[in-house]
């Protein structure tokens, strides 16, 4: 299998403005055609981490999924990143992986961060999702779901790579650096966690932290307190040569 090339994209966000976001990334993410193979946006990308979900929603056929659609044709890449979505009479916290070809998957965010109420406005997701990437098999997560190992296990390496979207405050970012490293360890995985920098409109910090750490928990890659659009390569042999060497994966019992 060939190696993965990824893009993470560290970005302030315009405060519940989707049109002034969409803008934003796509000056920035045009350069990228055909440069990289797999494209990431933090969480909730076009509005910022809000509660007022009700004035700010979207359906699947509104305009975030279609630029998202027509971005990643142009790139020749897939893009992620999570956005408001109403969907069956809910509000969801709502990752879309879309294809250069317009195909799309989504993964409902599973835990929802009580400590700002966002239990109260979303509803939580229930199933995982692993996209296959050139041969990687990717699984999604969201800024909050890090905290919960369990959810993020890889049973069997389901998965090669975790990826974490996430709009993370700049006040437990050390918490961030450290579960980050530990899901890579734990998981025999590369670990990708693409965070937001600048103030929201809450008042609230963010200093970024994105990285990017191989399975062995080492830090490929880290970048704090600025925006950045950086584009790395994932290494397949490594990976496969660590995993037969140590093969811990193989004693991950239960459920």
């Amino acid at each position: 299998m060939s190696d993965l090339i990824l893009t993470l994209v560290q970005s302030e966000l315009v405060w519940e403005q989707r049109q002034a976001n969409r803008e934003r990334f796509e000056a920035r993410l045009r350069p990228l055609a055909n440069r990289t193979d797999l494209v990431v946006l933090p969480e909730m990308f076009s509005t910022g981490f809000t509660m007022n979900a009700p004035s700010l929603a979207e359906t699947m056929q509104g305009p975030t999924l279609k630029w998202m659609q027509h971005l990643a044709r142009e790139l020749a890449a897939d893009l992620v990143g999570s956005v408001i979505i109403r969907a069956n009479g809910s509000l969801f916290n709502r990752l879309l992986w879309v294809r250069p070809d317009g195909r799309f998957s989504t993964y409902d965010k599973r835990h929802l961060f009580r400590m700002s109420g966002e239990h109260k406005v979303y509803a939580a997701g229930r199933e995982r999702l692993t996209v296959n990437v050139k041969g990687w098999k990717v699984r999604p997560f969201i800024c909050y779901d890090l905290r919960f190992p369990t959810w993020c296990r890889n049973r069997g390496r389901a998965y090669d790579v975790a990826l974490f979207v996430a709009n993370w405050p700049a006040a437990r970012a050390g918490h961030w650096r450290a579960l980050l490293r530990a899901r890579a360890i734990e998981n025999q995985s590369y670990v990708v966690g693409v965070n937001r920098v600048g103030t929201d409109g809450n008042g609230l910090a963010y200093q970024g932290d994105s990285s990017v750490i191989d399975a062995q928990g080492v830090v490929r890659y880290h970048c704090e307190n600025r925006e950045d659009v950086f584009t790395t390569t994932l290494g397949r042999e490594d990976l496969e040569v660590y995993r037969e060497a140590f093969p811990a994966w193989k004693d991950a019992g239960g459920r």
